[in-house]
């Protein structure tokens, strides 16, 4: 009967110890009640309590957790059904508030995010769900801290993992873009053949403008040959004349003769001429020709004497 009651006290002993020892592990948070009553919340170590007047409330994990959102559909704001879900990190920094200001935290905080994701895509069109992942990732962390604010709670991150719109209008954004890229690229073709052209008038009118300049340079340089030419056929002519004024025929029979070799010349480079007959008295010819020799002599013969020697002057074969 003694080893009986012995066992019982130590029993008794036991549960007492284990009641009145409490070792809080590293990362969590225990709630303390009195008779049902939050008191005190223990960290991290080694606490003693009261037993029956003091129990353990709620063991808080105050480590970053991850809460996966499951998959839903969403409308968008051009009527366009999409399926989203995602995941969100959250960590507890007030123990007593997320173990008594909300039932059941997780499921609180799922059923917070599911409903502004599906507020914050409906406010969208299809393209701007697509394109703007990270507005949408700000904007529902900002709406659920806040929101979670009151339980203890501080939501770091919050990442949309898919948005999958219906295989039908994947189809139809395929071909979408499809068409965009043959626009665009049609429209950089045009662009380059009307480059091309551009160039290509450019290049025609500066050659038309370099062509009529260099018409223009050489008439202009025609023109003044021509009247050089007519100046020394004047100053030729004028000099024939004073010398048939002075009596020398030998000049005029130089004149005539030379004027007669030129026409000469041209007849006889004309493609169509293959004989030529010349209705000419040869002592005409030979005529002119002695006047021209006539006028050399006189020449060097005067060249001759203002250098000191007279050279004696030939007459003129009749």
């Amino acid at each position: 009967m003694g080893s009986v009651v012995a066992l019982v006290l130590v029993v008794v002993v036991v549960i007492v110890l284990a009641k009145l020892v409490r070792i809080v592990p590293q990362g969590y948070e225990w709630t303390v009640e009195t008779f049902g009553r939050y008191t005190r919340t223990l960290t991290p170590g080694l606490h003693f309590l009261i037993p029956v007047y003091q129990t353990v409330g709620r063991k808080m994990n105050m480590m970053e957790q991850v809460l996966e959102v499951p998959s839903q559909d969403v409308i968008t704001k051009d009527n366009a059904v999409v399926r989203v879900d995602g995941v969100v990190f959250y960590q507890v920094l007030d123990a007593s508030k997320a173990a008594y200001e909300v039932a059941n935290l997780q499921q609180a905080s799922l059923a917070l995010v599911m409903t502004n994701i599906r507020t914050v895509l409906g406010s969208m069109d299809l393209d701007e769900s697509l394109s703007k992942r990270d507005a949408i990732n700000a904007q529902l962390l900002r709406v659920v801290d806040e929101a979670t604010h009151p339980w203890g709670v501080k939501v770091n991150r919050i990442e949309i993992k898919d948005i999958a719109p219906p295989r039908d209008l994947v189809d139809s954004m395929a071909r979408q873009m499809k068409a965009e890229r043959e626009k665009r690229a049609n429209i950089l073709e045009a662009e380059g053949f009307r480059q091309a052209a551009i160039l290509k008038a450019d290049g025609e009118k500066q050659s038309a403008i370099l062509a009529a300049e260099g018409k223009r340079e050489a008439a202009f340089r025609a023109a003044e040959a021509r009247e050089r030419s007519a100046e020394a056929e004047a100053k030729a002519t004028t000099l024939v004349s004073q010398a048939i004024a002075s009596g020398n025929v030998n000049a005029l029979n130089y004149f005539v003769a030379n004027n007669y070799v030129d026409a000469l010349k041209v007849i006889a480079q004309s493609p169509n001429q293959k004989m030529l007959l010349l209705p000419i008295e040869a002592t005409g010819v030979l005529g002119s020709l002695a006047g021209i020799a006539e006028l050399a002599k006189e020449s060097l013969g005067q060249q001759q004497a203002g250098a000191g020697t007279a050279l004696p002057r030939v007459p003129p074969p009749r």
